[in-house]
C-alpha cells in the first residue's frame, strides 16, 4: 500500500519519498482511525490529507478557518490537475448552491470550507448527498479553549460527525501544548484514534534574541552578514513598507508584502522573492501560509509576536531545506509596555463589543430577526468615521464576536471578477442570434475561459479588453449588460472585507458574552503574551529547549548555537583562559607599560583576541590596571 501512495506522490506533486511522519498519519487514517497529526511548519501537513484522499474514491472534506489559505490549496490542486473547490464567506447564495452541486455530481476530490459553513441548512443537506472519504480538520488547536486561535464554531464539528459515521477524522495542527493535544481528542470525540507527532527540534535552526535599542541598525546588520533570502515580520502594514525602503536605501533588495495588496501585487511580490529576484520580503503575519521556500536562510521578527506558537510557526519558515539558518528575535524595553497595550487593544470592554454590534447592524441596514446566513460588503473606514469609533476596537470587537459565533468577518482580500451563465446552450444560441454585438463578445468569453456554465469563473476584464481591441471598461459595460438581461451572472472585483451574518441580528436583551468566558479568553492571552515575554528577556535557558518545553517535548541536550549556548561556551571558554591572560598582562605591564593597541597585539600572539578583549575589559572596569596620563597601561597594586 505504501508503494501505491508514493507513486499518488510522484504523480502529482513529484516527490519520491515523503517526509518523517507523513506516511504513519496516511497510513493511520486509510486504517480507519481517528488520527491527530502534529507536524511542524513546513513538515507537509497538506500531503498527509491530500495524498489518501486521491487514493480513495469520493470526496475529501476540508475545514480550515483560514480563507487565503483555502483559496491557496485550491488554486495549487487545480495546477496539479485535481478538481477543488472552496466555500467561505466571500461567496453569494447563489455561487454556495452551485458549489454544492458540483461537489455532489462534478467528480471533484476535495471541498474546501470554514467551520461556520457547517451549520447551514443548505450545507448539512447536500453534505449527506456526497461520498465523502474523510474529514479533515486543519488548524485543529481552535477547537481547544487552551489553544492560542480558539474558536468555538469549531465545537460544532462533534455534532456534523453524525451526518457523516464512519468517516475518519484527521485533525491537524503544527503547534499545541499538551493540554491542547487532549482537549483536540476530546472535542472531536475520537474513538480508536492515534496521535502521530514529530518532534518540534528544528535542529539546524538557530534561535538568537537581540536586545537592541535601535532595532532597524541591528536588522541591517543581520542581514547584511547573512547570505540568502530572508524574512522579516512587522506587526503593521506602514512598517513593512517604511523597513523594505530603509533596506533598499542600503544597498539589500526588499519589498513588502501585506493583506491589504491587490492580488496581482502578492502573487508579483511572492513570485520575485521565491525566484531570488528579492532577497527580503518585509511583511505582516499574513505572509507564509501556503507559501514553502527551501531555501530562506533567516527570519527576524521585529516586532514580539503575541505567542510562543504564532513565533514557533513563523521563525519555522527558516531553513526547511535543512541548511543552516537563523530565527532572530529583536527585543528591547519597550516590549513589555506593547504587549500590555496589545491585550487592552485586543479586549475591548464589553459594552463597546455591543455598540459595535448594534452599530453595524445599523450600518448594514439589516433589522433585528434577520440577516442570518446573509454576507456583506463591509467598509471598514466609512463605519468607523460614521460612528466614531477606533478602528483598532472595531476589529477587535468583530473578531470576538466571530468567535461568540454571531458575525464573521473575512479579512480585506481583492476577490476577482467573476461570471457565469445563467441560460443553458440552447437559449445563449438564440440570444446570439438576435444580436450580432452580443454574439461576438460571447464567442470572446467561450474561447476565453471554460465552464461557464458549470460554475462562477475567475474573469479578468484587462485581458477581454485586449482580445477586442477595446477597454475595460467596455467590457465590463457588455457584462452589466448581459446580466440585466439574465444572459449571464456577473460579479465585479471588488476590493472589501465581507461580513457574514452567523445567526440573525440580535437586539441588546439577547446578545449574551459571558463575563467568565472573556475573562477567561483575556487570562489565556496574558499567559502566552507573557511566555513570549519570557523568552525575549530569559537569558538561562537554552532557546530550544524553552520552546519544547513550551510544546511539551523534552531535549536532552542544549541545542548549542542559540545566543544563550554560544554565550556559554564564550563564558567557560574564558574563565579557563582568564587567569593566564591576566598573569601574562600584568608581567608585561609590570616591566613595561603600553599603549592598549601594543599590549593587546602581544597578547593576541598567544590568547584568542575575542578573550583577550574581554579580559581587559573586565580589569579595566574592575580598575585593575588603569590608563596613564602617556595613555599606557599600567598595573594598579593590589
Amino acid at each position: 500500500m505504501a508503494n501505491d501512495f508514493t507513486g499518488i506522490l510522484k504523480q502529482y506533486w513529484g516527490y519520491d519519498s515523503f517526509r518523517p511522519m507523513q506516511l504513519d498519519i496516511i497510513e493511520s487514517v486509510m486504517a480507519g482511525c481517528d488520527t491527530l497529526g502534529l507536524l511542524p511548519t513546513g513538515g507537509g501537513k497538506s500531503i498527509t490529507f491530500q495524498v489518501p484522499a486521491m487514493a480513495q474514491d469520493g470526496i475529501c472534506l476540508v475545514i480550515t478557518p483560514l480563507i487565503a489559505l483555502m483559496k491557496d490549496q485550491v488554486e495549487n490542486l487545480k495546477q496539479r490537475g485535481i478538481k477543488a473547490i472552496a466555500l467561505h464567506s466571500g461567496m453569494r447564495f447563489d455561487e454556495i448552491d452551485v458549489a454544492l452541486d458540483n461537489a455532489i455530481y462534478g467528480n471533484f476530490k476535495f471541498l474546501y470550507c470554514s467551520p461556520e459553513r457547517l451549520e447551514t441548512d443548505i450545507f448539512k443537506i447536500r453534505v449527506q448527498q456526497m461520498q465523502v472519504s474523510m474529514l479533515v480538520v486543519d488548524e485543529a488547536h481552535c477547537i481547544s479553549q487552551w489553544g492560542y486561535d480558539f474558536r468555538p464554531a469549531y465545537l460544532k464539528i462533534a455534532d456534523f460527525r453524525s451526518l457523516l459515521p464512519g468517516v475518519p477524522v484527521l485533525a491537524l495542527t503544527a503547534t499545541a501544548t499538551p493540554e491542547v493535544v487532549t482537549d483536540i481528542q476530546q472535542k472531536l470525540l475520537f474513538e480508536n484514534g492515534k496521535v502521530v507527532t514529530q518532534s518540534f527540534e528544528r535542529a539546524n535552526v538557530a534561535y538568537v534574541v537581540r536586545q537592541t535599542d535601535d532595532k532597524l541598525k541591528t536588522l541591517l546588520k543581520i542581514a547584511q552578514s547573512i547570505k540568502g533570502t530572508g524574512i522579516v515580520y512587522v506587526r503593521s502594514r506602514t512598517k513593512t513598507k517604511e523597513i523594505a525602503e530603509f533596506l533598499n536605501k542600503n544597498g539589500l533588495s526588499a519589498d513588502f508584502y501585506h493583506a491589504g495588496l491587490s492580488g496581482d501585487d502578492r502573487c508579483m511580490k511572492q513570485d520575485d522573492w521565491k525566484q531570488n529576484k528579492t532577497k527580503i520580503i518585509v511583511a505582516t503575519n499574513a505572509f507564509g501560509m501556503g507559501i514553502d521556500k527551501p531555501d530562506v536562510r533567516f527570519v527576524v521578527h521585529v516586532d514580539l509576536p503575541e505567542s510562543p506558537e504564532a513565533y514557533f510557526q513563523e521563525a519555522g519558515r527558516a531553513g526547511r531545506d535543512g541548511k543552516k539558518a537563523f530565527a532572530v528575535l529583536l527585543s528591547n524595553n519597550a516590549d513589555g509596555l506593547n504587549l500590555t497595550k496589545r491585550t487592552v487593544v485586543n479586549f475591548p470592554e464589553i459594552e463597546t463589543i455591543r455598540r459595535v454590534y448594534q452599530c453595524v447592524g445599523s450600518f448594514l441596514k439589516v433589522p433585528y430577526g434577520g440577516g442570518q446566513g446573509m454576507s456583506f460588503d463591509f467598509n471598514m473606514a466609512e463605519f468607523c468615521s460614521t460612528y466614531k469609533i477606533n478602528s483598532f476596537e472595531v476589529y477587535s470587537s468583530l473578531k470576538l464576536l466571530e468567535q461568540y459565533q454571531y458575525l464573521e468577518l473575512s479579512d480585506e482580500m481583492e476577490n476577482p471578477s467573476r461570471v457565469m451563465f445563467t441560460v443553458g446552450r440552447d437559449d445563449l444560441y438564440r440570444f446570439q442570434l438576435s444580436s450580432s454585438q452580443a454574439d461576438q463578445f460571447i464567442r470572446l468569453l467561450l474561447r476565453s475561459y471554460s465552464a461557464l456554465f458549470d460554475h462562477q469563473v475567475k474573469i479578468d476584464e484587462t485581458v477581454l479588453a485586449k482580445r477586442m481591441n477595446s477597454n475595460a471598461k467596455q467590457v465590463s459595460s457588455l457584462l452589466i449588460m448581459l446580466s440585466k438581461q439574465r444572459i449571464l451572472n456577473y460579479i465585479p472585483r471588488k476590493k472589501t472585507p465581507v461580513l457574514y451574518y452567523v445567526t440573525e441580528r440580535l437586539d441588546d436583551k439577547n446578545l449574551y458574552i459571558p463575563r467568565s468566558d472573556y475573562d477567561l479568553r483575556k487570562q489565556q492571552y496574558t499567559h502566552r503574551s507573557n511566555s513570549m515575554l519570557q523568552y525575549a528577556l530569559d537569558y538561562s535557558e537554552c532557546r530550544s529547549r524553552f520552546l519544547l518545553r513550551y510544546f511539551g517535548q523534552q531535549q536532552l541536550v542544549d541545542c548549542g548555537q542559540c545566543d544563550v549556548c554560544l554565550d556559554r561556551k564564550k563564558a567557560s571558554r574564558l574563565n579557563e583562559s582568564f587567569d593566564q591572560i591576566k598573569q601574562e598582562l600584568k608581567k608585561q605591564v609590570m616591566s613595561e607599560p603600553l599603549p592598549a593597541y601594543r599590549l593587546l597585539d602581544k597578547l593576541n600572539e598567544t590568547f584568542k583576541e575575542d578573550d583577550v578583549v574581554a579580559a581587559y575589559r573586565w580589569l579595566l572596569d574592575n580598575q585593575q590596571v588603569i590608563i596613564d596620563n602617556q595613555n599606557r597601561i599600567c598595573w594598579k597594586s593590589d
